[in-house]
């Protein structure tokens, strides 16, 4: 079978693709990232066998699977286990403490990490809380890790990584709940696999996030920063909404909800800053 070779784009063809995405996901591509945008685009053209732009544009208007796979193309899913671990640490020393105390033993708390990428926020979520939360047993922690990437969420599912994912777990958490592989991977126990639940998740999409269901704390890092301002508005909205009175959320440490919705409440605690729904 002869490759396929897709046609060079013009100017007008990317930015009409840039544009596309960014209804789709609330993810902005602009000057500086054009070069990337242009290479996961015609390489998911040649996969598909498409070689002209235009038509390729409007296949991903009535083909729900390729526009999904190009999606999941330009997706950043750089991250690795307990990243921003000040964060965690907040929440096992003042975050579940206080909402602990409004709740009786055996009741549920449910954290949601969106996005979760591979796998790593969620899961750094649950050993932190075996290692550093003394009443973990005490309640029901149901963990939720949310992505709009599914090859993602899929790779998340499996639980396997590599050295470089790994390298700030203490190498006693990589012993206790990690099984060595063949290529130098790790992947984690069963037991931890079962505890995070994985689900795709359109932030911008309110009727995506509300089934999702409500939340006592929700990691959210390191995403707002490439949405505009439209959907920065509208992903806080459906944050807000996502939260039960009296929730927590964690944002990435560049990140900040005090211009885009008022009705998050600042809380300065010993190990990080996070914002409250009253």
């Amino acid at each position: 079978m002869t490759e396929v070779r897709p046609h060079p784009l013009s100017g007008d063809e990317l930015e009409r693709l840039s544009e596309l995405l960014q209804h789709w996901t609330g993810m902005t591509f602009g000057e500086k990232r054009g070069y990337y945008l242009e290479r996961r685009l015609r390489e998911r053209m040649r996969r598909s066998g498409s070689a002209d732009p235009c038509a390729y544009f409007t296949r991903l208007l009535a083909d729900a699977a390729e526009r999904q796979a190009l999606i999941n193309a330009v997706t950043i899913n750089e991250t690795y286990f307990y990243r921003e671990d000040h964060q965690l640490a907040a929440l096992s020393k003042d975050i579940l403490p206080e909402i602990a105390s409004r709740r009786r033993p055996g009741d549920r708390i449910r954290i949601w990490s969106l996005p979760c990428s591979t796998g790593e926020e969620g899961y750094s979520i649950a050993l932190w809380l075996l290692d550093n939360w003394p009443m973990v047993d005490a309640y029901h922690v149901e963990i939720v890790g949310s992505d709009i990437d599914t090859d993602a969420l899929a790779a998340a599912r499996e639980g396997r990584y590599g050295q470089r994912a790994l390298a700030r777990l203490p190498d006693a958490a990589r012993q206790a709940y990690f099984e060595p592989e063949h290529n130098h991977e790790f992947r984690i126990i069963e037991d931890l696999r079962q505890s995070v639940t994985f689900t795709q998740i359109n932030l911008i999409d309110s009727r995506s996030v509300g089934t999702a269901g409500k939340f006592d704390v929700i990691f959210c890092r390191n995403l707002l920063i490439y949405f505009d301002e439209p959907a920065r508005t509208a992903a806080a909205a459906n944050l807000f909404d996502a939260l039960d009175p009296g929730g927590y959320l964690c944002l990435g440490h560049s990140e900040s909800m005090a211009r885009i919705d008022p009705r998050f409440t600042f809380v300065r605690l010993d190990d990080a800053i996070v914002y409250r729904r009253d």
